[in-house]
């Protein structure tokens, strides 16, 4: 493959700032088969990652769903705003917006509607026709306000594992999410009963036994409870069982978590490389009310959930006020996701008369058994999209893509472009 670097000054504010801009970033792919002269007559296609808060993937090589994309098209790898190379936020950088409000008003611009007003201002930058949207989890999300705000800058939009609910409140998600995460919990100990008890032993230890990750934060119940982030997985979810086999080992204390077990569990719950994920994760939800931590409301609901149980369930992509507490990389931010939690007046995120007029090819890919981002949710807003063609199936779970991207990918295109033929 051949890649190029594009940077591109745009502003803080598309909907009438004071002329502040940030940088946002974004690479090219293109595959070495084409000549550079063709390749430059190519089509272009804006892949839009899941979030919030992920920069675009670096791929070593094309393989999965790009290498099919980049036989027909260039493929631009967008770091959405505030993320990797694109005036990342972190604990670090945030501060030089000012104080706490000045902090949480900066982030106010780091929603969908405002990835949106950048990728149309960097495709009439790069002179660009109208283009193919490919978003994934969130990035499907984003592909909904596209097709609410921006229409015209697209030619097709193909969606996995990301179709938003259009209205609020965020408890509905959480209540839908809450019991697919249940649902999931029990058919993994039906593979693995033996990891049942594993669980039960490791959250007793961690009342009972101060345990710390290498970064020098503890490791409570409630972070352990995180790895449920393997169930979100198609074959990734077998990893839970190799990350708890071997969770322990004999020490002159007695029996102490192993230093590998702690490390791979801090990757899986550290929010160091993606803070904005813990910050702005309700605010995708928000539309005109305050989301309040409702994930930690709807919990309540769901006892099964707690860390003080005596056979708590691994969790799923719920953000907690204790994250702020207990994360290294976010306890200093706590007051800023305070003030978001505690906002009341977010714009829509998208535009629901417009989506029942929809003109642009659209294809998504619905899992059945999705526990981040629900079925019955996202077939109710599938409905509300005009010519919006659903592809469900049980064969994949939420990173669908990372196990059959190609044949996913090829799918959706060819559903699409059978609405324009």
């Amino acid at each position: 493959m051949r890649t190029a670097e594009h940077y591109f000054e745009l502003p803080l504010d598309h909907f009438g700032g004071d002329g502040e801009t940030i940088t946002v970033f974004a690479r090219e792919y293109v595959s070495a088969d084409h000549s550079e002269e063709a390749a430059a007559e190519l089509p272009w296609l804006l892949y839009l990652q899941g979030g919030p808060g992920g920069r675009g993937n670096r791929f070593p090589a094309l393989g999965g769903w790009s290498k099919a994309a980049a036989r027909d098209f260039r493929i631009l790898m967008l770091d959405q705003r505030g993320t990797g190379l694109s005036s990342p936020i972190d604990r670090n950088t945030l501060p030089l917006r000012g104080n706490e409000q000045d902090q949480a008003r900066y982030l106010e611009h780091f929603r969908a509607d405002s990835i949106v007003a950048d990728a149309e201002s960097i495709r009439r930058t790069l002179g660009a026709a109208p283009w193919t949207v490919y978003g994934q989890s969130y990035g499907g999300f984003c592909a909904l306000s596209y097709l609410s705000f921006a229409p015209d800058g697209l030619r097709e939009v193909l969606i996995t594992g990301g179709l938003a609910p259009l209205d609020g409140p965020a408890d509905r998600v959480y209540q839908a999410t809450f019991r697919r995460v249940a649902a999931r919990n029990a058919e993994y100990f039906g593979w693995y009963p033996q990891d049942r008890e594993a669980v039960n032993r490791i959250a007793r230890h961690l009342r009972e036994t101060p345990e710390h990750l290498p970064d020098g934060s503890r490791l409570t119940v409630e972070r352990f409870q995180m790895v449920g982030s393997f169930l979100g997985g198609n074959t990734r979810v077998d990893a839970l069982h190799h990350l708890l086999e071997d969770a322990f080992v004999g020490t002159p204390d007695g029996d102490r978590l192993s230093d590998s077990f702690l490390e791979q569990v801090r990757a899986l719950v550290s929010r160091a490389a993606n803070p904005l994920y813990a910050l702005m994760h309700e605010s995708i939800y928000g539309q005109g009310e305050a989301t309040d931590w409702a994930a930690l409301r709807v919990l309540q609901d769901h006892p099964e959930f707690r860390p003080d149980v005596p056979a708590p369930l691994l969790t799923g992509e719920m953000v907690y006020p204790w994250y702020f507490e207990q994360d290294p990389a976010l306890a200093p931010l706590r007051p800023v996701a305070q003030l978001l939690a505690e906002k009341d007046d977010w714009k829509p995120l998208y535009d629901p008369e417009r989506l029942a007029q929809n003109a642009v090819p659209a294809a998504a890919a619905v899992y059945s058994d999705d526990i981040y981002v629900d079925r019955d949710l996202s077939l109710e807003t599938a409905a509300a999209v005009r010519g919006l063609q659903v592809w469900e199936t049980a064969a994949f779970h939420h990173d669908g893509i990372a196990d059959d991207g190609e044949a996913i990918f090829g799918r959706l295109l060819n559903m699409a472009r059978s609405q324009s033929d």
